[in-house]
C-alpha cells in the first residue's frame, strides 16, 4: 500500500515532520514534531505543532500514532502537545531506556527521573509492527547515530529518522553517546535491503552543495546508487574511517541541551519546583 505523506519543514533546526495517512480511510501517524524553542529566552512556542494540528483537523483525519524515530538532539519534541490536541499514542524504540540512563547521569537527575521508558505509550522492538488505519507498519532498529533510532515502514515509504540523509549528503552522525559508525552501517545496510521502490523520507535536510532547494524524499535505489557516504557498495573500512573522521570536526547542535532533557521525557518537561517554576540544566564540560 501507498500512504500519503504530507511533510512539514521546520528551517529552524531544519526538521522535517511528516502526517503519514492511510490511503483508503482517515487514520494517520504523526512523525518527528518539533516544538518551536527559543533558547536565548527559555521560551517555547507551538507555531510548528500547531500547523500539523490545523492540516489534521482540516482533512477530518484520526490520529493513531504520534511517533518518534529516537531522542533528538537537534529540535525538542511536541508529542504531548499534539497528543492532547488529537489523542494517538506516543511510540519510540525500547532502547529508549539506554539513552534515558546515559543521559539521566549526565544531567545529574536523581532517583525520581524514571529510565524505564515509561513516558511513552508504546516500545518498540525490531520487528513489531503496528497499523495506521487498515495499513501496516513494521519497525526496524536501526542504531548508530544514537542506540534507540527506529525506522518505519509504513506500506511503501520508510521514515529513517537521522540515519540517512538526501544521497547527495550522506548520513548522521555517530559521535553522541552510545553512537557508532560500525553499528550504523548495518543499519544502513538493513534499510537499503528494503525493495528499490521503497520511498525514503529523511529526518532533516541542509541542502547538499550545489542544491538550492531543501528535499527530504528518495528511494532505497536512489540511496544504493548515489548516497556519497554508502552508496555505490562503500565498504564498511570505507565509512567507519570517513564518519569517524569527520563527526570529529562536527560542532554540537545548539539545541542538544534543552532537546535531550525534554525529548528523553517524551517530550515533557522536567518537574517542577515548588513554585511551579521548570528549569532546564546546563552540564559543564560533559557533551
Amino acid at each position: 500500500m501507498k500512504p500519503f505523506v504530507k511533510a512539514f519543514f521546520d528551517e529552524a533546526t531544519n526538521t522535517i515532520s511528516y502526517v503519514v495517512r492511510d490511503p483508503e480511510g482517515t487514520h494517520c501517524a504523526i512523525v518527528d514534531s518539533v516544538l518551536d524553542f527559543d533558547y536565548a529566552a527559555g521560551r517555547t512556542d507551538t507555531s510548528s505543532a500547531d500547523e500539523i494540528i490545523a492540516y489534521v483537523r482540516a482533512e477530518g483525519l484520526v490520529v493513531d500514532w504520534v511517533l518518534e524515530t529516537h531522542v533528538h538532539a537537534d529540535h525538542l519534541s511536541a508529542a504531548p502537545y499534539l497528543q492532547e490536541q488529537l489523542g494517538g499514542k506516543i511510540g519510540i524504540g525500547r532502547n529508549i531506556t539506554v539513552v534515558q540512563d546515559t543521559f539521566g547521569k549526565i544531567f545529574n537527575e536523581g532517583t525520581e527521573f524514571q529510565r524505564d521508558g515509561s513516558q511513552f505509550d508504546a516500545l518498540f522492538e525490531d520487528g513489531d509492527s503496528f497499523h495506521v488505519g487498515q495499513i501496516r507498519g513494521d519497525v526496524l532498529h536501526t542504531p548508530g547515530h544514537t542506540p534507540a533510532c527506529m525506522t518505519y515502514v509504513i506500506g511503501d515509504a520508510a521514515f529513517v529518522g537521522d540515519t540517512l540523509f538526501m544521497p547527495d549528503f550522506g548520513t548522521a552522525r555517530c559521535d553522541f553517546p552510545g553512537g557508532s559508525a560500525d553499528i550504523m552501517f548495518d543499519s544502513v545496510q538493513a534499510i537499503l535491503a528494503l525493495p528499490d521502490e521503497t520511498r525514503i523520507f529523511v529526518g532533516h535536510d541542509y541542502k547538499a552543495p550545489g542544491r538550492d532547494v531543501y528535499a527530504w524524499e528518495s528511494t532505497v535505489g536512489e540511496q544504493k546508487a548515489k548516497n556519497v557516504h554508502v552508496g555505490g557498495g562503500k565498504s564498511r573500512e570505507e565509512f567507519v574511517e570517513m564518519r569517524e573522521a569527520r563527526d570529529a570536526t562536527l560542532d554540537m547542535p545548539k539545541l542538544i541541551v534543552p532537546s535531550l532533557q525534554v525529548n528523553m521525557r517524551a517530550g515533557n518537561m522536567p518537574e517542577p519546583d515548588e513554585k511551579g517554576d521548570v528549569f532546564l540544566k546546563v552540564p559543564v564540560n560533559k557533551l
